[in-house]
């Protein structure tokens, strides 16, 4: 079984825009709204994917994910998908021997910033950059599927 060990944290400041490598746009909706898994297509800069992702909070995840044709995953996200997609920026940068993915969300999702980082043992130690904020890991509001259903900018001042 594929699982992926991830945590996600909310970013303070652009301290970390210096130190990213590299960006890529992605776009990506949801084929349902509950279950024991999402069902979503993305598409990232000239490729797309079909992604399944176990539905449960947590910092380990069954995720199993399949490369789709650009054009039929366009035709998904215009037809298919429950909700308009997720939009955002995922910037990539390392950061003490790991390599962060921060997402900067435009749309709905706006102002939204979320860092991750794939680990290979739910505790396994890293270093805390300086703008690391808030663990968000077992806060499903900051799941992508959750924003596409509850998008960041709906949330009211209770954020």
């Amino acid at each position: 079984m594929a699982v992926e060990i991830e945590r996600k944290f909310l970013v303070v400041g652009d301290a970390w825009r210096d130190a990213a490598h590299a960006s890529q746009f992605f776009a990506q909706g949801y084929l349902n709204q509950t279950g024991r898994a999402s069902v979503r297509v993305r598409i990232e800069g000239e490729q797309a994917n079909l992604n399944l992702k176990a539905a449960r909070v947590g910092s380990s995840r069954a995720e199993y994910e399949y490369p789709i044709p650009l054009a039929e995953a366009r035709e998904i996200l215009d037809q298919l998908t429950l909700t308009p997609p997720v939009e955002k920026t995922r910037h990539w940068l390392e950061h003490a021997g790991h390599v962060w993915e921060i997402d900067e969300f435009v749309g709905a999702n706006a102002p939204l910033v979320v860092a991750e980082i794939e680990l290979d043992a739910p505790d396994e130690a890293f270093a805390r950059p300086d703008w690391l904020g808030a663990e968000i890991t077992d806060d499903v509001r900051y799941y992508n599927h959750a924003l596409a259903f509850a998008p960041y900018s709906q949330w009211g001042d209770g954020q």
